[in-house]
């Protein structure tokens, strides 16, 4: 990652937070330690952060708390050909007519090009792509509401949604911070309450991961493999992930990235 990019980052990170820890700015820009604190070096004397023991400040306070998580600019410039072929085949699940809930998220986003072809009731909390299908699609478009937070894009709220309470999808399209042999994992709190409310409206969950998701980890588990109906990947899966998936009874679909053709195996 570029110099620049990674200040943009970090300047960001610490705007939200007020404080930001070295290996959250090393997560966030997956560069080294080193690097991370002579860019905090370098940005405490041009007067942008301050620096403190571990980490680095933001020179005011930030007007509202910030979820954990890298921001969606950055997530997505990463692994775009897998996403867009993942993307590709969730799309290929609706039909015309379908009630359907899209979360937010950078591998979700990428469905809106696709979606934009087809007569469908999409309920989603993410503002881009709301944004993007109310540009470009005549899909009925509903809001879940609540907070905006601007580094995820996306609209949570920790009280009850009235109306999307009263919302019936056929399927749930949804991704994870990572996922391992408990299940799904996320990595802020509310994030995981936003995407329970959006399971219990739901007849189908479809999960979308790109297969570095199965590389990383989170402490906090929020769905157990077993409540997945499908999960869709890119060819870049290993054989132990897809064997993790096939002995849970998860529906395993392989998006090629090259060509966007996919082979499916049910369990």
């Amino acid at each position: 990652m570029h110099e620049r990019e990674r200040h943009r980052i970090i300047l960001s990170a610490v705007q939200e937070r007020a404080v930001a820890t070295v290996a959250e700015l090393v997560e966030l820009t997956d560069s080294s330690e080193a690097t991370i604190r002579r860019d905090i070096a370098a940005l405490h004397l041009e007067k942008r952060l301050r620096r403190v023991r571990g980490g680095a400040e933001a020179l005011s306070p930030p007007q509202q708390s910030a979820l954990v998580g890298r921001p969606f600019s950055v997530n997505r410039s990463l692994n775009t050909a897998a996403k867009q072929a993942i993307a590709r085949e969730a799309v290929a699940l609706c039909e015309d007519g379908d009630d359907i809930i899209v979360n937010g998220g950078t591998t979700t986003f990428q469905m809106v090009h696709g979606l934009a072809t087809r007569r469908l009731q999409v309920l989603t909390n993410s503002l881009p792509i709301a944004e993007h299908l109310a540009a470009h699609s005549k899909v009925t478009l509903m809001l879940a509401g609540g907070t905006l937070y601007r580094e995820q894009n996306i609209v949570l709220s920790p009280f009850d949604d009235g109306f999307t309470s009263h919302f019936s999808a056929r399927r749930l399209f949804m991704g994870a911070h990572s996922i391992g042999r408990l299940g799904l994992m996320e990595s802020d709190p509310l994030v995981i309450q936003g995407e329970r409310r959006f399971m219990g409206q739901a007849d189908e969950l479809v999960v979308l991961a790109d297969s570095s998701k199965f590389a990383s980890r989170s402490s906090l588990v929020f769905c157990a493999l077993g409540n997945i109906d499908v999960l869709i990947t890119d060819d870049g899966i290993d054989d132990a992930s897809a064997a993790m998936l096939e002995g849970a009874d998860v529906r395993l679909v392989v998006a090629e990235r090259r060509s966007g053709r996919a082979a499916a195996s049910d369990a």
